[in-house]
């Protein structure tokens, strides 16, 4: 009867182990410095299968959403790359927020290299809002850029990026 109830026991531990660990392992850690609107939660529900696609020639993301002219041959070196929005009303008043998410690691990073958010401004190519910027991806794979306007998500991009 005690090899029994120690086996149980024994099991049961193991169980909780293979579980704490495996929701350990699924948490996303925010960095910190990182704004406080940007939650959790926002990486949940991130559709990988929504890859971007290129429109309007050069622009490569969400079309009627959001993209990125520069994204096309996307690498680890610092590059520039131009952000397009629709459905932003008031551009030069509104704020841009990038959160970059690499899959394989689940780690958060700051891609622009001048901070988080970077002021829009009017329209551009087709898009109601446009700016400019540097950024830098630190690794290669497969990434979820996060955009947010004024405190609120926007959009997410699915990019693959080379060294």
């Amino acid at each position: 009867m005690k090899k029994i109830s120690a086996l149980l026991v024994l099991v049961g531990v193991a169980l909780l182990i293979g579980c704490t660990s495996n929701k350990a392992n699924s948490e996303v850690l925010l960095p910190e410095g990182i704004p406080d609107f940007v939650q959790e939660s926002d990486f949940e529900g991130i559709d990988w299968d929504k890859k971007a696609d290129t429109f309007n020639d050069n622009i490569i993301g969400n079309e009627n959403k959001s993209g990125v002219i520069g994204a096309d041959a996307p690498s680890l070196n610092g590059q520039k790359w131009m952000w397009h929005l629709w459905g932003i009303e008031n551009p030069r008043q509104t704020e841009l927020t990038v959160v970059g998410y690499h899959k394989e690691t689940g780690t958060v990073h700051q891609v622009l290299t001048t901070g988080w958010t970077i002021g829009l401004g009017g329209e551009n190519n087709g898009a109601d809002a446009h700016a400019p910027s540097s950024v830098k991806i630190p690794k290669s794979g497969e990434w979820a850029i996060l955009l947010y306007t004024d405190g609120k998500l926007f959009d997410t991009l699915i990019y693959e990026i080379n060294e």
